[in-house]
């Protein structure tokens, strides 16, 4: 039995093992941020991706060499339809973890919307939620977008839960029983300059190697029978082959958070202040239609996939500053 001999491959991060297909085109948002204002508010909205430009602004991030100097970047273009509050759930909390307490949905869902769900409220149920009211931890929007609204072929709705926070819980579940069956804008959520997280489900790849999937490197030329495979997948003895070594498979498709995407731009397409459309519409995607917002950087996922937005959970700022765009191109 010779000397096995391989050089280590440079594995990719293990954080997101196993990279597996994710289960829904729709992302989840598994956290929330801690917001102490007296007011209630949503901390969710939803969009979907339409295409990208570069924004031309004024840096204005303070202690960095380019402050106050022009500053060219990108900018993702998500289209931002009103959502519609379809109802408001409660949950307690124990030692087990939460638990939803109670649905109220609705009296008055749009006909579009309410002919692919089945929401029905039991009898009484707006009573009976309002003396549970005590032992409440959170409240959360029943909430749904539907991708029809902006031009797309889906007529079903994502429906989806927002937290509301502010206040104490009475506030909140007032705060939600007054928007039930109502629209709510992005601008109602979010302000301009703003930092908001976004969840997506990423580009779909398909299978690929070790090499593209992992950063492996690749083997010299003609020393072995491959050359685009990891040297060693182990030891002889045991006979398994660790989780941690690299091997080929499910590349994209994977569900994403991203944190801190900066909203440059917020606005409606019959404003005239920028021209957010380039000639013949977005590639993939169309004419951009109603409200839409800008956001700095890039954001994952495919044009026209839901991208869920969420005010963000890290490096809270004490005060948002607008930012200043001179120019967008197209």
């Amino acid at each position: 039995m010779g000397h096995r001999r391989h050089s280590q491959p440079r594995r990719g991060s293990m954080a997101y093992s196993p990279r597996g297909r994710a289960k829904s085109m729709e992302s989840r948002l598994r956290g929330w941020p801690d917001v102490s204002s007296e007011e209630p508010k949503l901390l969710a909205h939803a969009g979907f991706k339409a295409g990208c430009v570069q924004i031309v602004s004024i840096d204005d991030r303070e202690k960095t060499p380019n402050f106050g100097k022009q500053l060219v970047s990108l900018g993702t273009v998500i289209v931002t339809p009103p959502v519609i509050v379809l109802g408001v759930r409660g949950y307690s909390k124990d030692h087990y973890g939460h638990h939803a307490e109670f649905d109220v949905y609705s009296e008055d869902i749009p006909k579009e919307i309410s002919k692919h769900l089945s929401l029905k409220n039991n009898e009484k149920a707006l009573e009976k939620a309002e003396k549970m009211l005590g032992r409440i931890k959170e409240i959360f929007a029943i909430i749904a977008v539907s991708p029809h609204n902006i031009g797309l072929d889906q007529k079903k709705p994502y429906v989806f839960e927002a937290l509301v926070k502010g206040g104490d819980i009475k506030k909140q579940f007032t705060f939600v029983k007054e928007l039930l069956g109502k629209k709510v804008k992005i601008d109602q959520v979010f302000e301009i300059g703003a930092d908001v997280d976004v969840g997506a489900i990423t580009k779909g790849k398909g299978w690929q190697g070790v090499l593209a999937r992992w950063g492996v490197k690749r083997k010299q030329h003609k020393s072995r029978k491959t050359v685009r495979e990891v040297g060693s997948l182990g030891p002889i003895s045991p006979q398994n082959v660790m989780y941690t070594v690299p091997r080929a498979g499910q590349r994209g498709f994977h569900q994403r958070t991203e944190y801190n995407k900066r909203i440059m731009i917020m606005s409606n397409t019959e404003n005239k202040d920028y021209s957010i459309n380039p000639d013949g519409g977005y590639k993939h995607f169309g004419v951009v239609k109603g409200d839409y917002i800008v956001l700095k950087g890039s954001v994952p996922g495919t044009y026209r996939r839901l991208i869920k937005l969420r005010s963000q959970i890290r490096n809270i700022p004490s005060k948002v500053v607008k930012p200043n765009i001179l120019e967008v191109v197209i």
